[in-house]
């Protein structure tokens, strides 16, 4: 799902239709065209993608032999992968580079806050649920609370429940799906003290990523291109040693080489070359 543009100087995104299902030329041809025109492409993809969706961007990648693509597959829900694709559309317009950028996914998917509210957790398998909620999904008129991210949590709704947000201002986007409840809006949204409030359409991901249609999902993020930049520029980074492209973290999400891992010498060699000087 390709959200809205934040502000004026969100980049556009372009979504991959039908991947796994349009032919391989025509794929690859798609591909090509992108990485020609933009010179580097990331592609933010659900882990729970079906495999088809995974062996295809796999085998364009292989095909094209390019370190000019990073597949970056975060664990969120469809909601909170929608707004870290846009918060990298937001840092497509500044002077990052290409690697700096595409490993700022990892950095921030830490702020962001996921979930939703269901009426039943029985077909929930992205989030641990205990025997006792299960039991529970079965009593009519049940809703319940699940953070997805970043860590799971899961309560059932009554007058005291809460779910624990960001400790920092965020704003809030809510999806509703075919559950009829203001629990999000009225009660965790002043909870988490969240800054501003937006609906938008609910993902067509979600009802399969959830386990059901009755349900509200809801994310916070930090909206401002301004605190985005700060927060990744301000992280230490370095040089890929195989392909030379500056990233953040030990990771390259090109080329997904680690840094060399060098042999200590032995005690004895260290205690010679210590005698000898």
């Amino acid at each position: 799902m390709a959200l809205p543009p934040q502000d004026e100087r969100t980049l556009p995104a372009v979504v991959l239709r039908d991947i796994d299902r349009r032919p391989l030329e025509q794929a690859l041809a798609e591909m090509q065209a992108l990485v020609e025109h933009h010179g580097h492409v990331i592609v933010v993809c659900s882990q729970a993608a079906p495999t088809a969706v995974q062996r295809r961007l796999h085998t364009l990648r292989s095909l094209m032999e390019s370190d000019r693509i990073a597949l970056f597959r975060p664990d969120l829900p469809p909601l909170g992968l929608a707004v870290l694709a846009r918060q990298l559309r937001q840092l497509a317009s500044c002077d990052i580079s290409p690697g700096v950028l595409a490993s700022a996914g990892r950095l921030l998917v830490h702020y962001i806050h996921a979930g939703a509210l269901l009426n039943s957790v029985t077909r929930l398998d992205r989030v641990p649920v205990g025997l006792k909620s299960h039991a529970k999904s079965w009593v009519p008129g049940s809703q319940f609370g699940v953070l997805a991210h970043p860590e799971p949590q899961l309560v059932r709704i009554t007058p005291e429940a809460a779910l624990p947000g960001p400790e920092f201002g965020t704003w809030m986007l809510v999806a509703k799906g075919q559950l009829q409840s203001d629990w999000v809006t009225a009660t965790l949204a002043p909870s988490w003290k969240v800054q501003g409030l937006r609906e938008i359409p609910l993902p067509s991901e979600s009802p399969g990523w959830w386990g059901t249609g009755k349900l509200i999902e809801f994310c916070s993020y930090l909206p401002d291109l301004s605190v985005l930049y700060q927060l990744v520029t301000s992280v230490r980074r370095g040089s890929c040693h195989w392909c030379g492209i500056d990233v953040i973290g030990d990771r390259c999400v090109f080329c997904s080489a680690t840094p060399p891992v060098y042999d200590s010498p032995p005690l004895k060699q260290l205690e010679n070359r210590t005698a000898v000087g």
